[in-house]
Parts: structure tokens; sequence; C-alpha cells
């Protein structure tokens, strides 16, 4: 007998216009504003390896949490890639929820302590519609990133000049989103179906993968995403390796950067024993040591993201006319 399910029939949505927002478009800094140096060496390092990646026509993957969005930067993830730069871009599917509303109503975020209280907590109209976008790219056979990325697009968001996905679909770069079912509000919705879900997110994962197979000589950096980033980049590069590995070739020497908040110690390129809470950071051990042994290297930025992406984008950008000077 199968077990009972709860019937989504009786939720009650509301408009996005009866929401509190915690955050606007005015918090969302603009190219020239005027941010903090940030000092550090790592930084400067990462800055010079995507600068050369670019250079010389290699991927340029960068994995994201939703914090980048909530924090005000997407114009410098939209410029990265609209320079061309960023050649594939990760996202959780909290990005996309927090882009596509931005893209709507210019607002996003909601007080969960507060909505909670009532149930009421992401059961919204408009944001239910991400699931038209990825239901008619499950039947198109599209990735969910693109999928959304082509509403926002297509339907002339009114501030869609600062959708991550946006750019990503105009520009024709992957944008792919790896989502583990409950994790966003945009399945509590009655028009979620699980099974596009899986069906469009599970392409973005092949797609990653396919990009990841072209990692030699590239870089992958992570923002804040510490557990789908080094999860999702993990597997991806088991199998790119494997098929590699089988045609002679190696994925071994390329570069990754992590950007977070968490104080790993002054020796973050060993995996730490089992007694050490910070063994457990998948971002230290997947991404920072085990993926780059063998020839890689691997670099940690300990930081708010509203000053690291500031001052690593300005730094690319200084390598690079330095590099055409």
């Amino acid at each position: 007998m199968p077990y009972p399910i709860f019937d989504r029939d009786r939720l009650h949505l509301r408009p996005l216009a009866q929401r509190e927002h915690d955050m606007d478009l005015s918090e969302c800094l603009r190219l020239n504003e005027e941010v903090p140096d940030f000092e550090s060496e790592e930084l400067e390092a990462v800055a010079d390896r995507v600068a050369r990646a670019h250079r010389d026509g290699k991927q340029v993957i960068l994995m994201m949490g939703a914090h980048v969005i909530k924090r005000g930067l997407s114009r410098y993830i939209v410029d990265l890639l609209e320079r061309g730069i960023i050649t594939h871009l990760g996202m959780n599917g909290g990005c996309v929820i927090h882009d596509f509303e931005l893209a709507l109503i210019g607002a996003t975020t909601e007080s969960v302590a507060h909505y909670i209280r009532t149930g009421q907590f992401g059961l919204w109209k408009e944001t239910g519609r991400i699931n038209e976008a990825i239901n008619q790219g499950a039947e198109e056979g599209t990735g969910l990133g693109e999928a959304v990325g082509r509403m926002i697009e297509q339907e002339r968001f009114p501030h869609r000049d600062i959708s991550i996905l946006a750019a990503a679909y105009r520009l024709h770069i992957p944008a792919t989103v790896h989502v583990g079912i409950g994790y966003d509000i945009t399945h509590e919705a009655p028009n979620c179906d699980g099974a596009a879900l899986g069906a469009t997110s599970y392409r973005d994962f092949l797609t990653l993968a396919h990009t990841i197979s072209q990692l030699q000589g590239g870089v992958l950096l992570n923002f804040g995403t510490a557990v789908m980033g080094p999860e999702v980049y993990l597997k991806a590069l088991a199998m790119a390796r494997n098929v590699a590995h089988q045609e002679g070739r190696r994925i071994d020497t390329f570069s990754t950067g992590v950007f977070d908040l968490q104080d790993l110690g002054p020796d973050y390129h060993t995996v730490l024993p089992k007694s050490d809470p910070r063994y457990y950071f998948r971002f230290l051990k997947t991404t920072l040591v085990r993926t780059v042994r063998g020839g890689g290297e691997s670099f940690y930025v300990q930081g708010d993201h509203r000053l690291t992406i500031p001052n690593l984008y300005r730094r690319i950008l200084a390598q690079l006319e330095e590099g055409n000077g």
C-alpha cells in the first residue's frame, strides 16, 4: 500500500505584492560602486589564473550559492558572462528563485521567521511560475537553467538586465541548476512536477560534466556553496576523468578557488583528521585538496562576498588589461 501524500490542492498561495521583501534592487551594487579594497595574496592568485585561462581559451566555471545574489552582486556575474570570462555557471535552486524574483518585481527574500508561523513561507503565486518554465523545459528536452532564463528573457521581465539566467540564455552560455527535491520553495507549489524537475536538473548535471571534461588548464571557482558546489563538481569530475582515462587524456592540471566565510586555518591543502570538525567541510577536502592532487592547485579566500567578488572582478579586468598592454 502506498503511503498517503499531502494534498497540494488545499494550499493557499498569495501574490508577491502582499509579501514583505528583505532585499530589493537598491542593494544591488553597480560595477563602478566604491568598495573597500580586499588585500589577499590568494585573491590575486585566483585573478591571475582566471585571466590566464581566459586568454588561453580555457574553461572558467563558477559554482555559486544564492547569497551571491542576495548580497547584491548579480551585475558582476552578468558582466563576467558578457565578457566571455565565465564559460559555465553552476547554481543551486535558491539562485533561480532570487534571480527570477529580482527580474520580475525588483525585490526578493522573505522573512522565514515571520512567514513560517502562519504557513505562508514560500507560497507565492508568481514565484510558482518557475515551475511552468521547468515543465516546458522538460517537454522540450532543455535544462532547468536555460528554461528559466528563456522565460525571463522572452517575456521581457522588467528588471531582466540584472538577471544572471537571462544573460546566460542571451549569450548561449550554460547556466546549470543543481537541485535537491524539497530544498526550494518552488517545490511547495501545486504545479511542481517532480519528474520535470528531475529531468531538467539532471540534463544540467550532464551539461556540467561535459564542461568539466574540458577543465584541463582552466579554473573552477566555488562561491558560498558548501554542499551543492563541491558534491556536484566531484561527481562530474569523476565521470569526466573516467572517460578521459580511457582515451589516454588527463584532467589534472587546473586551478580551484573557494570563497567562503569559514576559517580554515593556515593549511587548507591537507585533509584534516576526522576528529577535526573542519574535516566535514566539503569545499575543503573536495575542492581544495582531493580533486587537485596530481598537478592542480587551489586557493581559499575568506571574506564577505560583497567585498571579495567586486575585488576579484576588478583584479581580473586589471590582469587582462595588463596582458593586452
